[in-house]
């Protein structure tokens, strides 16, 4: 079951040639999912590839880098006859906002658009698989970051011991990995437990995008197969990240560690560091001994399940 990621927009507020306003494309198995949709974004997805089917969006906040792209994305989905409604997400209170902003130039979408603010620690969608819920984060204005977070899955099945037992192959083995007891070839009943290992964890991404370290972002994180956090700069520019309510690479990294998350992807990069980012990503690595990435606009990556290599 795929669960992959596509950065459409790396950079900080002020795009570069190489890299474009804040957007990351998420497709959970054919679910796919926008995280802010800045400048350019529509441009990057079909650079990309990823297409324009999203089934919904989430706004950390209002600042331009991070909004700017949906009217246009808007339009484009309506000229491609789109029919389907559109779910933006966003923190409380930018709703109307965020309603004007679609409605830029007198334009009425030609497909329902469907604004739904969501609160910190509030769940913005859910499935029986999986929820996206948001969490706090401290930027300059009303902001806040998002978890995708999968259930768990059913342990794993073991067919020896089922066969052993006297199940028939078939159906029952299904019903069995389901949590269902059913009756042997002898009469008696196997149990689910019998055969059925531990539940396996699920797959957890967390975005932040702008924010200062905060331990909200912590707890949200906690074990996260995949982090994307502000990065926008090098650690010798601490003092403008904390005016800004920015975070540093080597902030970002101290986050990752203290959350023990898997990877760590470094995102929206200050236009400073345009010729050479790799300072962010060094300091990062000071902080946190897990994979750090640092994408480009483009860049597509697999998140595999916590068990993959067992």
């Amino acid at each position: 079951m795929s669960l992959r990621v596509t950065f459409l927009g790396t950079g900080g507020a002020v795009p570069t040639v190489e890299r474009a306003a804040s957007a990351v494309f998420v497709n959970r198995e054919g679910d796919r999912f926008l995280f802010d949709c800045g400048e350019g974004t529509q441009r990057e997805m079909m650079r990309s590839g990823t297409g324009f089917a999203v089934d919904r969006v989430f706004v950390s906040h209002l600042h331009g880098d991070h909004v700017l792209g949906i009217p246009g994305l808007v339009q484009t989905l309506g000229f491609n006859d789109r029919t389907d409604p559109l779910a933006i997400h966003c923190p409380p209170g930018t709703g109307g906002h965020l309603h004007d902003l679609v409605h830029a130039a007198g334009h009425d979408p030609a497909f329902p658009i469907r604004i739904e603010p969501v609160a910190p620690g509030e769940v913005a969608h859910e499935t029986d698989e999986y929820e996206i819920r948001a969490f706090e984060t401290e930027h300059r204005t009303v902001s806040q970051g998002y978890v995708l977070a999968e259930d768990d899955r059913p342990g794993r099945f073991d067919r020896p011991k089922a066969e052993e037992l006297g199940v028939p192959v078939g159906p029952k083995f299904g019903r069995l990995h389901g949590g269902e007891p059913v009756e042997a070839e002898d009469g008696t009943v196997v149990e689910p437990e019998q055969v059925v290992g531990p539940p396996r964890p699920g797959r957890k991404l967390v975005y932040t995008a702008d924010t200062r370290p905060r331990e909200s972002t912590v707890e949200a994180a906690a074990d996260a197969d995949l982090l994307i956090h502000d990065a926008t700069f090098a650690d010798d520019m601490a003092d403008r990240a904390r005016d800004t309510a920015h975070s540093t690479g080597g902030e970002a990294g101290s986050i990752a560690d203290r959350a023990d998350a898997k990877r760590l992807a470094l995102v929206h990069i200050s236009s400073r560091y345009a010729a050479d980012p790799r300072p962010i990503r060094r300091d990062a690595r000071e902080a946190f001994d897990g994979e750090c990435l640092l994408p480009d606009d483009g860049d597509l990556i697999e998140v595999p399940f916590p068990d993959a290599d067992e």
